[in-house]
Order: structure tokens, then C-alpha cells, then sequence
């Protein structure tokens, strides 16, 4: 059996594999609304939010179109804040659907600076939105996304947040922290497979969403309101992953959000003095360094696909590589979500294997 160790999809608890297994029910009909009901209600108290919280069959990324499209205009100004991969893929959005975008870029593997993003605001007053990644699992870096939200808030402007790798694994309280829309995704720490997005929105979001004119049809948050209130989804769910969803989330509930943050703290620091005990460096910045996922530094001697291919075919241990720019300068560790000291213990233990076989000498 493989040790899948990379920033998502995560590995599935049996009991969550075994729920899909269940026969295709009536997406329209009254056992459908009770498991919809209930995974809205037990998604809002792990997002630790009163607002509105909808579950959109698609990616993250599908989620990340919806923030922009049901929030903004065509000429809208927004400040894209970008600290990796999948930060600039949020602005592009934004960019894609007519939005002006204002860039604002951190140095890979360094997270945000919130008193730089009080800056960009206070230069241009016509900002409308600030798009943030909160966890930024091509670099492994957690953004002070806490910080950054006062910042926000004191500026007026909307808040809309990629929480695709952190919600669910490590603190974000969406309504302290003033999320207008926070997106998340089924493949992440929340134990389930891919298939599902879901989203909170803010009182000020539906304001913003009043006057958006963005197109929007597959996403319109409007509609996932109105069928909601029925019991439904606007368009044929995946049925089969809301089956496991619900049992994931009764599993998250029943650990609780306390116990869940502090597990990932003790894995995250296991990855991280692990690979430093291998005579490896993370590339975060570590005092901001993912509790999520663990970016490695690849030593020039070393060929990533090398290692990640023996890791892989030799040691049953499936890690991420680095994602663009960062292809071969770097090899990723998952660790959110169905994760133990152990399954880093193997980890750390396979590397110091294959590590030397792939061109690594320690000093």
C-alpha cells in the first residue's frame, strides 16, 4: 500500500471509501436534502462561521472562480497578493473575467508582508478586493493570514480567500478573521476525494454580489441559495462524495477542531526536523512554514525526479515535486489531513535511504 504524501489529493479513511460504495440515490428527492442539510450544517461549524456556506461540485479552483465572478465586475481594481503557484492563478482569474489586477509578489518560499499590503491600499483607494492564498502549498508556506485580514478589514475592501490547503487543518476562523469568501476542496484536509469546493459568504459579500456583473452561471452563488433552501443543488452533484463527506466531517467533529490543529502541528514539525536530520533544508521560510505540507530544498547534487521515481517505485512513498519555476529545486511533503507522526516517521526513513542513491552526500 503507498504512503501518499503529497499536498492532495490526501489519502481517505476507510470508512469514507466504504460511504461511496453506497447505491445512487435521488439527487432531487428528501434522502438527498437530509445529507445536504446536515454536511451544511456540520461545514459551518468547522469553518467556524455563521454566515452562508454552500458545497459546489467542481475543484478548488472551481471554487476560486466562484469568489471572483459573483463578487466583482468587469473593471473592477483588485490586489492579487501572490506568494507562490497558486496565488498568481487567483489573480489570473480575476484577470481572465476583466478584472484590473494589481500584483503584489513575495519571494518564494518567504511569506506575505501585511504592512506591504496596507500600502498597495492605501495607493490606490479603488481597490475593490484583496485576493490572499492562505496556505501555499507550491512553496509551503503559511501566510500570518490573521494579520493580513486586520489590514483588510481596516481598508474596507472585500476579502476573498484561497483556504484550499488550511481550512480544516489549521486555524482559520472565517468570521473572526473577516473572510467575505473563503474557498476550500473535498481533496484536501478534509479527508474525502476531489470533486467537491466549498465556500462561505459573508452578509458583504452578497452585497458585493448585488452588483457584480461578471458571468456567471455554473457558479452563481444565487442559485446555490435558492435550491439550498429546498434541499438541492442547482446542477447534478457528486452524489458519492457527498456520501463521504458526511462521514468525514463527522469524523472531524467527533476529533475535534482543537485536536485536529494541534495534530498537525506535531506532523508538521516531525517533517520538518526530519528532512533538517537528513542534512536537508526546508525552503520556507520556517517561521512560516506549513503545517500542511514541507517543502525540501534539493541539494544541486541531488536529481529530484530521481528521488521522488525510487521513493515511488522502491519504498511505496509518493511525494510532490516543485511546481513551475520551482521544478527540480525542490520535493514537496504532504501532511493533512488522514496523517500520523508515523506516516512521517516512513517518510524521513525512506528518504535517508534513496537520498544517496539519487547523488545526495551529507556533509
Amino acid at each position: 500500500m503507498e504512503n501518499l504524501r503529497i499536498p492532495g489529493p490526501t489519502p481517505c479513511p476507510p470508512e469514507v471509501l466504504q460511504a461511496m460504495a453506497r447505491p445512487m440515490i435521488n439527487h432531487r428527492g428528501p434522502e438527498f436534502a437530509k445529507i445536504l442539510f446536515n454536511v451544511t450544517d456540520m461545514l459551518k461549524q468547522l469553518f467556524q462561521t455563521k454566515t452562508d456556506v454552500y458545497i459546489l461540485t467542481g475543484s478548488g479552483t472551481g471554487g476560486l472562480e466562484a469568489a471572483v465572478v459573483n463578487t466583482l465586475s468587469p473593471g473592477d481594481k483588485v490586489l492579487s497578493v501572490s506568494i507562490g503557484f497558486f496565488g498568481d492563478r487567483f489573480g489570473e482569474i480575476a484577470h481572465i473575467y476583466g478584472a484590473e489586477v494589481t500584483s503584489l509578489t513575495f519571494e518564494p518560499g518567504k511569506a506575505a508582508n501585511p504592512g506591504e499590503i496596507g500600502k498597495a491600499l492605501k495607493a490606490d483607494p479603488k481597490i475593490k478586493a484583496v485576493l490572499v492564498t492562505h496556505n501555499e502549498t507550491s512553496t509551503g508556506v503559511t501566510n500570518d493570514l490573521e494579520a493580513i485580514s486586520k489590514v483588510v478589514r481596516e481598508s474596507g475592501k472585500l476579502f476573498l480567500v484561497d483556504a484550499i490547503s488550511s481550512l480544516g487543518s489549521i486555524p482559520l476562523p472565517v468570521d473572526e478573521w473577516g473572510c467575505d469568501v473563503a474557498v476550500t476542496a473535498s481533496q484536501k484536509g478534509w479527508m474525502v476525494p476531489p470533486g467537491l469546493a466549498m465556500v462561505n459568504v459573508s452578509p458583504k459579500a452578497w452585497q458585493a454580489y448585488a452588483s457584480a456583473r461578471m458571468p456567471r452561471n455554473y457558479w452563481d452563488f444565487g442559485k446555490a441559495k435558492s435550491y439550498l433552501e429546498k434541499g438541492q443543488t442547482p446542477w447534478t452533484p457528486a452524489v458519492s462524495i457527498f456520501f463521504a463527506l458526511e462521514v468525514a466531517l463527522a469524523m472531524m467533529l467527533k476529533e475535534g477542531l482543537t485536536n485536529i490543529f494541534a495534530r498537525h502541528a506535531r506532523v508538521g514539525k516531525a517533517a520538518r526536523d526530519g528532512v533538517k536530520s537528513l542534512g536537508l533544508s526546508v525552503f520556507a521560510d520556517e517561521r512560516y512554514a506549513s503545517n500542511t505540507v514541507t517543502s525540501v530544498a534539493t541539494p544541486p547534487t541531488v536529481d529530484t525526479k530521481k528521488l521522488l521515481k525510487l521513493m515511488r517505485e522502491e519504498h511505496k512513498v509518493v511525494l510532490a515535486g516543485g511546481q513551475g519555476a520551482l521544478e527540480g529545486k525542490m520535493f514537496r511533503i504532504g501532511h493533512l489531513g488522514l496523517v500520523t507522526e508515523g506516516d512521517i516517521k516512513a517518510v524521513i526513513s525512506a528518504l535517508k535511504v534513496a537520498l544517496p542513491q539519487a547523488g545526495f552526500t551529507p556533509k
